[in-house]
């Protein structure tokens, strides 16, 4: 017997999580949609699709030596107490428990959604700035 699906709403919680988040470039806020593909930086906050956002504050350029801000690559020592790179890609999780359930109440079939993730950088229009390697769903019972 598998775990029960988010669509039968037998959950307590639920977060997306970013994972690889990409901060090396401008500051910016990230927000999600839930079955909107429309939803762009005008959309925001109020539209019934949003879900919740994330903010990156920007490194903005790298003016060091040449490396200077290369991150790491492979793993880590153990015993290396030293705080990680500052442009270690980030995780950031963000609760979406309400809108998935206003989502669910709305659509009680639904077995897939789509997630649009928008850059709102302040004075741009553009998604430039947005790179992560992966997104997941978590649901709490």
């Amino acid at each position: 017997m598998g775990s029960p699906s988010p669509s039968a709403g037998l959950f307590t919680r639920a977060d997306l999580v970013v994972y690889g988040v990409d901060h090396s470039g401008a500051s910016y806020e990230g927000r999600l949609y839930l079955n909107d593909v429309e939803a762009d930086a005008s959309s925001g906050r109020g539209a019934e699709s949003y879900a919740g956002s994330f903010h990156i504050f920007g490194h903005g350029g790298c003016f060091g030596d040449l490396g200077h801000c290369d991150v790491p690559t492979g793993p880590r020592n153990p015993f290396d107490l030293r705080p990680a790179h500052q442009l270690t890609p980030q995780v950031k999780p963000v609760i979406i428990t309400q809108a998935l359930k206003r989502l669910i109440t709305a659509a009680p079939k639904t077995e897939r959604v789509t997630v649009t993730l928008v850059a709102v950088v302040p004075g741009d229009a553009s998604n430039a700035v947005l790179k992560f390697d992966e997104l997941r769903l978590l649901t709490y019972l």
